[in-house]
């Protein structure tokens, strides 16, 4: 019988290997606690060695000996659409449950985590029929044969701020390529990860192509450092992707890493305030800030800076904190205890230095449940301070003033980081020219919006490679040549 939505349970005390729930090889269990009422929604088991060993010897067997590498490309694509329509059935459900694990307010979990990864699946399932897998060309001897194959078992670690959106910017390329996946969901999205498994199954993606397995630290690094993995694709922290680029690298794997960011936004002297107020939310706010492109240094034009801090002070006092099922409410809480605590000891660094506080800093008033937090503000940052050079991940805004664009650009490339980036003006032309003076991997011009089908990542300690778009498919394929002779040429 297949598994709807609302007939499947929240505990997961099992993990999804090989088609089948099996059971841990250990006992220890994670509580998945609802970011609003701080009450624990299920129960999760957590992964050993042993169970990541088991998640890829599944993958890799299903990627020697199973049908999904040797499908043709027709096949994969039908598959992947009945994989995205299972998912769609269940968009309503994943979207609440990410909602209680995280805060996520419901209408942008409705899109990201309940729409958008069915939609990611389509793009990479019709994409992937335009691959040419078989190119022959001439050579100084004959011909050769230029070949795409996939390739190999792909290991998907994911973290929790948009858990289906994120773990689809891997695992749909991946498929659509032929490879086989091992996913491991952060602790902090214990349960909705495997919605994804439900849906694979009722789907019929063959036994072994994609696999889920929850775990901690040890359990990644044991799925990193699998002799079994081909490629580990990474998005989290830049100090967790430094483990897992020196692992990898040991194994000779191929690796993508997305990691963290300190994105600077940059408003020009003749920016419209007006456009500035309606992009914040998603430039700075996105996801109540737990966004890793989050435009967390606002740099500020002297001749305009207290217009700026006003502008930011106004949208934070516009927004409606609390439920994050309530319709209304534009902000919700942190996703975890521990991640708010992170946040809170942000803020009380900020106000030992010289910087103004200019708005937020502590719990909303009338919330005495839930990891919650206030947008904050802070003025007059030095560029130099712990706010301007860490990424908080949480509503935690810097403003820091320029003298001119040639100071602005300087401010903005002096970071470790190079991720997103913003820049404000009314002539749109010009905001160009500054943003390609920009060391990041994306900028947006009076706006911020992930474009799904281009390149995406980061430079610096932002990241190493690019997801996403066409870009994204071809990461998972190898390329083969086979020297042959020139009569293949003539037909």
């Amino acid at each position: 019988m297949s598994t709807t939505a609302n007939e499947t349970e929240l505990g997961r005390p099992q993990f999804f290997i090989n088609n089948e729930w099996v059971a841990p090889a250990g006992g220890e269990l994670h509580d998945a606690i609802d970011a609003a009422t701080e009450e624990v929604i299920a129960v999760a088991a957590m992964a050993t060695e042993a169970d990541m060993d088991a998640a890829v010897r599944a993958a890799r067997d299903a990627f020697d000996r199973g049908p999904w590498p040797r499908m043709t490309l027709q096949e994969r694509s039908a598959a992947l659409h009945r994989f995205a329509d299972e998912l769609e059935k269940r968009s309503d459900f994943t979207a609440q449950l990410v909602t209680r694990e995280i805060g996520t307010t419901i209408g942008m979990s409705t899109i990201l985590n309940g729409q958008a990864p069915a939609m990611q699946i389509r793009y990479y399932a019709d994409l992937v029929l335009d691959v040419e897998l078989e190119k022959v060309q001439p050579s100084m001897f004959g011909s050769t044969i230029v070949r795409k194959e996939p390739l190999g078992v792909a290991a998907v670690i994911v973290p929790w701020n948009y858990p289906h959106s994120i773990a689809m910017f891997n695992v749909a390329p991946a498929l659509a390529a032929g490879c086989t996946v091992v996913l491991k969901p952060s602790p902090e999205t214990a349960l909705d990860s495997y919605v994804l498994a439900d849906a694979a199954r009722d789907a019929g993606l063959p036994a072994g192509v994609l696999n889920i397995v929850l775990g901690g630290r040890e359990a990644g690094a044991a799925l990193v450092s699998h002799p079994g993995v081909d490629k580990v694709a990474f998005t989290g922290s830049t100090e967790a992707g430094r483990k897992v680029g020196e692992a990898a690298g040991r194994g000779l794997k191929h690796v993508i890493l997305e990691l963290g960011g300190k994105s600077a936004s940059i408003v020009l002297e003749d920016a419209s305030m007006e456009t500035f107020y309606a992009g914040i939310g998603a430039s700075s706010f996105m996801n109540n800030s737990q966004t890793c492109t989050t435009a967390s240094r606002v740099l500020a034009p002297r001749s305009r800076y207290d217009d700026v801090v006003e502008t930011l002070k106004t949208w934070c006092t516009d927004q409606v904190i609390g439920d994050p099922f309530d319709p209304a409410v534009t902000m919700g809480p942190m996703a975890s205890k521990h991640h708010l605590a992170r946040i809170n000891e942000h803020i009380e660094a900020a106000r030992q230095t010289s910087a103004r506080l200019i708005t937020g800093g502590g719990r909303p008033a009338g919330l005495d449940r839930g990891w919650y937090v206030e947008p904050t503000i802070f003025a007059d940052v030095d560029n130099g301070d712990r706010l301007a050079r860490e990424e908080v991940f949480g509503p935690v805004i810097a403003v820091i003033p320029y003298d001119d664009e040639v100071e602005a650009l300087r401010l903005a490339n002096d970071s470790d980081f190079g991720l997103g980036g913003v820049v404000w003006s009314a002539d749109e032309q010009h905001a160009i020219e500054v943003a390609r003076q920009i060391r990041t991997g994306a900028v947006g011009i009076n706006y911020w919006g992930l474009d799904m089908n281009a390149p995406f990542g980061g430079v610096k300690a932002s990241g190493v490679g690019r997801e996403l778009g066409s870009v994204g498919l071809d990461n998972y394929f190898e390329y083969k040549s086979i020297y042959a002779s020139a009569d293949l040429l003539n037909g």
